[in-house]
């Protein structure tokens, strides 16, 4: 009976990938196979009749934050053309398997070395799976995003959200307060990314004992100050 719950989820999951969020014929076969090799590793490694006892995860505690999926998704939207790897990649990211994730990730980029998204997305999971540390891997990823299309808006802004993270806020700023000044003010992650800059002036100004500064009209567009309309969109 357990066997047949099993198999009826897995049919179920693979319906709902392909008829309710329209997964590419391409990334049929690596679904099918993904589940497949899941099925398998239960069949040698299950024991449905023993207790369940509560296990932290191998990697870490510590789930992605979903807004910031959210953003590579947006900003990504336009760019990448292998939207199924990034859909197993996500759920990985989201159960805090950081290193599953990255090495998913890694034949990703083998097979499509043309894809910044991919490359957007391996640099988050070797950033993830570092506790927020960027790594020569990650930046690495990040970089060859940024070559293979410039005007792709993710690599600068992860880029800079990892090195922030890893206390490099000056570097950081560099990137984020360029990829403002050259984003269109309509653009989905505009008004957030200038909020996130205003905050880590705040936070240089403080390190430096300095206190909060006030915002620089430069640095933050009229749609992003307080009191101001936000544009139409």
């Amino acid at each position: 009976m357990t066997w047949v719950v099993i198999i009826a989820l897995a049919a179920i999951v693979f319906a709902l990938l392909v008829f309710v969020f329209k997964m590419p014929r391409a990334g049929w076969e690596i679904t099918g196979a993904a589940l497949l090799f899941g099925l398998a590793g239960y069949a040698v490694q299950g024991h449905p009749g023993v207790p369940g006892v509560p296990k932290a995860a191998v990697e870490n505690q510590r789930i992605a934050d979903a807004t910031m999926l959210q953003m590579r998704q947006q900003m990504g939207a336009r760019f990448s053309e292998n939207q199924s790897w990034l859909l197993v990649a996500d759920a990985l990211v989201r159960q805090g398997q950081f290193r599953a994730s990255a090495d998913f990730l890694s034949h990703a980029v083998s097979l499509h070395p043309n894809d910044p998204d991919l490359w957007v997305a391996l640099g988050n999971s070797l950033t993830g799976h570092s506790d927020g540390t960027i790594t020569p891997a990650a930046k690495y990823a990040f970089d060859r995003a940024a070559r293979i299309n410039p005007a792709h808006p993710g690599p600068p802004f992860f880029e800079g959200m990892a090195l922030v993270q890893s206390g490099h806020l000056a570097q950081g700023r560099a990137m984020w307060a360029d990829l403002l000044k050259r984003s269109p003010p309509d653009a989905a992650f505009h008004a957030d990314l200038a909020a996130r800059l205003a905050r880590l002036d705040q936070l240089i100004a403080m390190s430096e004992g300095k206190g909060p500064p006030p915002v620089s009209p430069d640095a933050v567009p009229a749609d992003a100050q307080p009191g101001a309309t936000p544009p139409a969109r």
